[in-house]
Parts: C-alpha cells; sequence; structure tokens
C-alpha cells in the first residue's frame, strides 16, 4: 500500500486555525492583564489620597492655639500748648503756666529738732570760796607792792588830815579780768575813789578753781591810806 504524501502548504493550512486561536488567547491576556494593571493603579491613588487626608485631619486636631493676649490702650495723647506769636506793640494778656510737674512735686520740710545746750550749773556761780582762791601775777606780796606804788593820796585828804582803810571788793572772772569792782567799807569819799581807781587799774589775775576748773570768785582788797607824821 502507497502512502499519500502531502505537501507543505496543506500542512500550514490545517495549523493556521491554531494559530489563530493562540493569537486571539494571548491577545486576550494582555487586555486582561492591562485592565488589571489600570485597576490596581487608581486603586493604590486613592488609598493616597486617603492616608493625606487622615494625616491633615490629625495634624489639626493635634494643633494648639496660643492664646492671643488683648492690645495695649493706646497711649495718652500729648498736649500741646499753643504759644501765639505777637508784635511787641500788641498787648497780650498774662497767661500763667503751671508745669504739671511742680504740681505733683510735694517739698516736705523735716524740721530735725535741735537738742538744747545743757548749761553748766557752774557757768555764771560766783563763788565766794573755792579750793583754789584767786591769785594776784606774783602772788599776794607782790599785789602790795603794786598798791603802794601805784595808789595817789588824794590831796584835798592830805590837807584835811583824813586818813583810813577802804575795802574793795571784785570778782576774778575765769579769763582772770577784773568785774564788779566796789567798795564793801568807806573811809572817805576821795579815799575810796583813790581806791576804785587803782584795783581797776591792776593787770589780770589768776583765776580761782573748783574741783579742777576754772570759776568766778570774788575777792576782797584793803587798801590803806595813813599819812606820814
Amino acid at each position: 500500500m502507497m502512502d499519500v504524501k502531502k505537501s507543505p502548504k496543506a500542512n500550514l493550512e490545517n495549523k493556521r486555525t491554531t494559530f489563530v486561536l493562540m493569537g486571539l488567547i494571548l491577545a486576550l491576556g494582555v487586555f486582561y492583564a492591562a485592565f488589571e494593571w489600570t485597576e490596581q493603579e487608581i486603586t493604590v491613588y486613592q488609598v493616597e489620597n486617603n492616608m493625606d487626608a487622615m494625616f491633615e485631619e490629625e495634624m489639626v486636631e493635634n494643633t494648639i492655639q496660643e492664646e492671643t493676649l488683648p492690645p495695649p490702650p493706646p497711649p495718652a495723647p500729648d498736649v500741646i500748648e499753643e504759644l501765639n506769636i505777637v508784635d511787641n506793640d500788641v498787648e497780650t494778656a498774662e497767661v500763667e503756666i503751671v508745669s504739671e510737674d511742680n504740681q505733683k512735686t510735694v517739698q516736705e520740710v523735716v524740721k530735725v529738732p535741735v537738742a538744747p545746750i545743757e548749761e553748766d550749773p557752774e557757768e555764771n556761780v560766783v563763788f565766794k570760796v573755792v579750793e583754789k582762791m584767786p591769785e594776784f601775777p606774783g602772788g599776794q606780796l607782790e599785789l602790795m607792792k603794786y598798791l603802794n606804788s601805784n595808789v595817789k593820796y588824794p590831796v584835798i585828804a592830805q590837807e584835811n588830815g583824813i586818813q583810813g582803810r577802804v575795802i574793795v571788793q571784785f570778782t576774778v572772772r575765769k579769763d582772770g579780768t577784773i568785774d564788779d569792782v566796789e567798795v564793801v567799807r568807806s573811809a572817805d569819799p576821795n579815799l575810796d575813789k583813790e581806791a576804785l581807781r587803782v584795783v581797776k587799774s591792776m593787770p589780770n589775775w589768776k583765776p580761782g578753781e573748783q574741783r579742777g576748773k576754772k570759776v568766778h570768785c570774788k575777792f576782797t582788797v584793803p587798801v590803806v591810806f595813813k599819812l606820814q607824821t
């Protein structure tokens, strides 16, 4: 028996249907794949948008608003005094300008109490007897020499034969000066006058002392007038 031989063209005709079906399947596969890829992209994009929205909502909820303070009050307007400049020959009313600072400034004068000066109770006391009596410069002997040398016997008393002893009292001050000279025992007006003159002309004495302090003290001096026979 002889085999029937077919030409290569006949074999290709038989396989055309197969190739068409495979191409159709491949095209459907590509189309399906393309459709699935498009859906996946859209879905992912939407998810990302939702996440951003959720993130924005969380950010809005966690935002802390700072407390706003009320604006400060506007400053008080400055008062500007208006000065009108006029000519010298125009009479103007006198305006007394009082400074605001002068109205608010109050000067308080505080009087400081002055302590009274305590006076020494013995400051003006004149003693008659003290611990250390006043003394003429050089002592009692120099006092007698001074009186004998300076006393001038009144002529009228000599002519009338008047003589006697005049007791003169005076105060020796703390500075040694002689004060308050007076006659405490008189002999004759002319003799008294001469005795006062001599005592007042004496130099400063050494003052008396009481408890180590210089004080005023009284002192008595006899001035003797005697005629020589």
